[in-house]
């Protein structure tokens, strides 16, 4: 069956395809900034198209879109601040600290997760895991390290470190609720339709409120980029990304995010002329052993 096809991927891609995409979306992104339309705009269009891509996958799928009342108020808060909050939060926050600040703070997803998970059903985590990831983290910490240093600099900074630690904790909270109604026996393609759907109105009716306006952009760049990020940033990755969490639970299924930014730089290094320091070299180098050990299986 169609529907059945996902559970037979190998775990291997159901982390590497959603690093890889996440981490080309950091370029792609810039294509979104440099229109004209709004960031409010820009990403409620992202999560439209996104959401009905979605319905359209779930119809070929023969998965209705039906969800259960209660499944719709969880629908509603993950839309709301998963996919309107987070998303706009990380915008605003890189108007006042660097983006590799972000990057290593979303990097603490994995132990925000790793607590959520052994509060809500007692899944247990390994010492060995722990410190693993916290060597991850500071391997993507020295990657980015002269930006952070120069943080304190920006007169806004602490606005920007608020604002990206509202964007790490909403990310935690509505994805689990994604995975509660997955838990719950929900389909995750309607489950993900319905909240990217809700978020996407959120976005939309802000912008009108804010008079942002509902503007677009009918530039082939804009367009391109605008897809990509709807079909693969947002239906394929975030699809994988929680049969990952659903198999493997949700800290691990984090470590997605620690090695984004790593392959991110790569494309970066490729289409944007960055150059790799040592300090940069040497933290991939941790940032890479260290999620080597913590997938590693129990021996």
């Amino acid at each position: 069956m169609a529907g059945a096809a996902p559970r037979r991927l190998p775990t291997w891609l159901l982390f590497l395809a959603p690093v890889l995409i996440w981490a080309s979306t950091w370029h792609v992104i810039l294509y979104q900034i440099a229109s004209t339309v709004p960031v409010l705009a820009s990403v409620g269009w992202r999560f439209a198209i996104s959401a009905l891509m979605l319905a359209a996958l779930a119809r070929w799928q023969g998965t209705s879109l039906k969800l259960p009342r209660y499944a719709h108020g969880y629908a509603l808060a993950t839309g709301v601040i998963q996919y309107a909050g987070n998303y706009w939060a990380v915008y605003e926050a890189e108007r006042y600290v660097p983006s590799g600040l972000v990057a290593v703070l979303f990097c603490l997803l994995v132990f925000m997760n790793a607590i959520a998970a052994w509060l809500l059903w007692r899944q247990p985590v390994s010492r060995r895991f722990l410190l693993a990831s916290s060597g991850a983290v500071f391997g993507v910490a020295l990657i980015f390290w002269p930006e952070i240093a120069a943080t304190g600099e920006r007169p806004d900074a602490l606005l920007g470190l608020g604002l990206s630690l509202f964007a790490v904790i909403v990310a935690c909270i509505g994805g689990f609720f994604t995975l509660v109604l997955q838990r719950r026996g929900l389909p995750l393609v309607p489950v993900l339709a319905w909240s990217m759907g809700y978020g996407a109105a959120f976005l939309l009716g802000l912008s009108l409120a804010t008079g942002r306006g509902l503007s677009f952009d009918t530039s082939a760049s804009y367009l391109a980029s605008l897809f990509y990020l709807a079909a693969f940033g947002s239906v394929i990755a975030f699809t994988l990304y929680y049969k990952l969490a659903e198999r493997c639970g949700a800290a691990k299924a984090a470590l997605v995010g620690v090695l984004v930014p790593v392959i991110a730089l790569i494309v970066s290094a490729a289409l944007e002329g960055w150059q790799a320091t040592p300090l940069a070299v040497g933290g991939m180098a941790l940032c890479l052993v260290s999620l080597f050990v913590a997938t590693r299986p129990k021996v």
